[in-house]
């Protein structure tokens, strides 16, 4: 990981360390870069979400592109994967995302694509980074070589909500489906996208005003979406996070279904229709004890990488397989996609809960949950800080000790946040009394360290 490039690209708060004048050098060293490597302009395209500060950091990039020569295609506001699969689409060089995803809306971010619609190699993003970090005077454009911005591109979200509905065969009818859309990227799109389908579905968190995205909303706070269903009597809710690419739901009693429950129902119907490469499915060492038995009575394997829907996407494009994912929302569908995409997500699992004739309780009742508590602990924003905790002794010796203590009935994971100044532990165990008890023991040594 890099002082600016963390597992997601560049995060802060902004204003302060994510600032106009950091957009410009990051929208330069990225056009820099690309022509560098591809011996010409690059065409770079942008999508953003709803943050108050998205269209400032966005003019700031363009800037930036054009000032040394490169291309603009900006498609307004988008979900996270549209702009990865229209990157694509365009044959463009590079998308660039202006999102911070879940989190507040004080917090933006800067991510990249590839031409190919993925992450950027590290090895890339290392070179973009030494270009901001070093200092060094990137050549300006002059006269005619200056970048342009194309215009018209309304109708690229058009597009990409076609291609979503090419993915299922159901038309989704019977279905009473509550969406929720974090008042962020998913307002821009699902309305229509669900409108091109036979279900019933209702809108909440649909109104952004730069300051109210994910706020008591999304996949973070499924907590209204719960009650509405129950309330209304839906069948199913979705919710989604600021940039979209996460989906969560809710069945309908009210009942949270996570990623780990999602990839299971859609795991198992791929593998009865021969779909499922290897009868794999990669997921993360997050992922619930519940999980892995649902996977070991299914005959499915489970491969589990480090925390990161990145590193989800590495093993699978490694070895070919076809679904993989993180219980916080994050699932990838390779076959139609090359990034985690909550829409998709939504739909897929949907289609499944159509053909089944079963309620969304009983589909998901096969993949048990064990307890499992998430606790964060805010540590100074400082440089290295994380990384010290995470060395200490102390830390070291109390999650041994936690571990006997457990007696190989629950398991522990403590890791520092890729993008906030947090430490996040977490602990499964036989009864949530228990995993509570072990996680705050363990965060008590985390703030004493």
């Amino acid at each position: 990981m890099g002082k600016l490039f963390g597992t997601d690209g560049i995060r802060g708060i902004v204003g302060e360390n994510l600032t106009v004048e950091l957009a410009f050098h990051t929208g330069q060293a990225i056009a820099a870069v690309l022509k560098e490597e591809k011996g010409r302009a690059p065409l770079i395209t942008i999508g953003k979400d709803t943050r108050i500060s998205s269209d400032m950091l966005e003019s700031a990039l363009i800037c930036g592109i054009c000032s040394v020569g490169g291309d603009v295609m900006p498609f307004g506001v988008l979900p996270t994967p549209a702009v990865a699969y229209l990157t694509v689409l365009k044959g463009a060089d590079a998308g660039i995302v202006i999102s911070a995803s879940h989190n507040p809306f004080e917090h933006n971010g800067i991510k990249v694509f590839n031409e190919k619609g993925y992450k950027l190699p590290d090895a890339t993003e290392a070179r973009i980074e030494e270009k901001i970090l070093s200092g060094e005077t990137i050549p300006v454009a002059t006269r005619g070589e200056i970048g342009v911005l194309h215009h018209g591109l309304k109708q690229s979200k058009l597009e990409y909500i076609h291609h979503l509905t090419t993915t299922i065969d159901s038309d989704l009818s019977g279905l009473r489906v509550l969406v929720d859309c974090a008042n962020g990227a998913a307002s821009a799109t699902a309305p229509e996208l669900f409108g091109r389908f036979k279900c019933y579905a209702d809108f909440i968190h649909r109104e952004p005003n730069g300051t109210n995205i994910n706020d008591r909303c999304g996949s973070t706070h499924l907590e209204s979406l719960g009650q509405r269903v129950v309330a209304g009597k839906y069948d199913v809710g979705v919710a989604f996070d600021g940039d979209a690419d996460r989906c969560l739901m809710v069945d309908e009693l009210g009942h949270e279904i996570d990623g780990d429950k999602i990839m299971a129902v859609c795991g198992a119907y791929m593998k009865r229709n021969g779909r499922l490469t290897g009868n794999t499915i990669v997921a993360t060492v997050m992922s619930n004890l519940g999980l892995h038995e649902f996977c070991r009575r299914n005959g499915i394997d489970l491969v589990c990488t480090n925390v990161g829907d990145r590193n989800v996407l590495e093993k699978m494009v490694e070895c070919g397989y076809k679904l993989g994912g993180e219980q916080s929302g994050h699932m990838i569908f390779t076959d139609y996609a090359t990034t985690g995409d909550g829409q998709l997500s939504a739909l897929q699992f949907l289609q499944i809960l159509a053909l089944s004739g079963k309620s969304a309780s009983v589909l998901t009742a096969d993949c048990p949950q064990y307890p499992q508590v998430l606790l964060n602990v805010a540590v100074s924003h400082d440089r290295g800080v994380k990384e010290a905790i995470m060395a200490s002794d102390a830390l070291k010796t109390a999650v041994a000790d936690e571990e006997k203590f457990l007696r190989g009935e629950g398991r522990i994971l403590v890791r520092p946040s890729g993008t906030e100044a947090l430490i996040r532990v977490m602990v499964e165990a036989r009864t949530e009394s228990v995993a509570q008890l072990v996680a705050e023991r363990l965060v008590k040594v985390i703030r004493s360290v």
